[in-house]
């Protein structure tokens, strides 16, 4: 089975062998460890030096990364928990992302900065939080956040080899899970189509795109519930639904998605980051300014209530945001 975190070692393994300007930093990211999930496992033995151990100082290591890339090299910074971004935005922020804009472009800083988000693993309130929702309002950077749909190894690669800074989002719930690629526009029950671009949206359907109530939009680890809350409506309430799944989740590109939207006139966007300033707050601004004369009803939003995340599996399960409530909401505006 060729799961999510498979790919994206095999991605690694191939984007290293293509290029030698591309090394791998992080904290334990050498064998016989191979990072916290696994990620990097056995690529510091086949290609000796490419992988740098580094000392727990996520800022300092941001600062090393940045260099390497301003000299020329690639370079693919691991972070191993998502929380631990905090330590790196005086880098991202007030470097990163600005210094191709003071030097005039003659500096590029093709940097990924790769780190797992997201809970239901009770490991607490600081180490389970989605907090990608800090980048997007910093100009200068993408953040990409493939879905187990996408192609995750060509993702990277895409990624990697952009003259950009891209913040590249694993969400830890998808480690093991089985990547599903499209074949011939199928990924099991669904019809799905590819908005091509360098980091292409995926659009799904049960119905083959005849008709559709409603449609969801998600990224990365929020899609299986998705998929599945939306399975479940269908064989119970005959509610159709065309999910949109895109991996470039800043900047925004709605102008793909609006014939979807478009068709339904009902929307919900669905994450697992928490509710105030999100991701589905930027999209429904943004739906409001071009598209709200498609609209038949107000956009839901379905997220993690604004509290820290517990350890507890019941209470964690309380604050994140659960299948059933993305079918209330869908259920509220069909």
């Amino acid at each position: 089975m060729n799961t999510y975190v498979k790919a994206l070692n095999s991605g690694l393994d191939k984007i290293l062998e293509s290029d030698d300007r591309v090394f791998i930093i992080g904290e334990d990211i050498c064998d016989p460890y191979g990072g916290a999930f696994k990620v990097t496992k056995g690529l510091s033995s086949k290609y000796p030096g490419r992988l740098i151990n580094t000392p727990i100082s996520e800022s300092g290591i941001t600062g090393l990364a940045t260099g390497m890339a301003i000299r020329g090299l690639r370079p693919i910074l691991e972070v191993m928990f998502g929380d631990f971004m905090s330590l790196t935005v005086d880098q991202v922020l007030n470097n990163i992302s600005k210094l191709h804009w003071m030097y005039n472009r003659q500096v590029k800083v093709p940097i990924v900065i790769r780190t797992p988000m997201g809970g239901r693993r009770g490991y607490g309130p600081t180490h389970s939080q989605c907090i990608e929702k800090i980048f997007f309002g910093m100009p200068g950077i993408k953040v990409v956040s493939p879905s187990i749909f996408h192609d995750v190894s060509c993702l990277l690669k895409r990624a990697v080899f952009d003259d950009d800074p891209v913040i590249f989002i694993e969400y830890k719930q998808d480690y093991p899970r089985e990547l599903k690629i499209p074949d011939n526009g199928k990924i099991d029950e669904w019809s799905v189509r590819v908005l091509e671009d360098i980091y292409p949206t995926l659009v799904l359907s049960l119905t083959g795109f005849e008709d559709a109530d409603v449609t969801v939009m998600t990224y990365g680890g929020m899609l299986p519930m998705v998929e599945s809350g939306m399975k479940e409506l269908f064989l119970s309430d005959e509610i159709s639904a065309n999910i949109l799944v895109p991996s470039l989740i800043k900047p925004l590109n709605i102008d793909n998605w609006l014939p979807y939207i478009a068709k339904t006139g009902r929307v919900v966007i669905a994450e697992e980051a928490t509710l105030t300033n999100g991701w589905g707050a930027e999209i429904a601004a943004l739906l409001a300014d071009k598209a709200f004369e498609y609209l038949k009803a107000p956009i839901k939003r379905v997220a993690a209530i604004d509290l820290p995340i517990a350890n507890t599996r019941s209470l964690e399960d309380g604050i994140l945001p659960g299948k059933q409530d993305l079918i209330g909401a869908v259920k509220g505006i069909v």
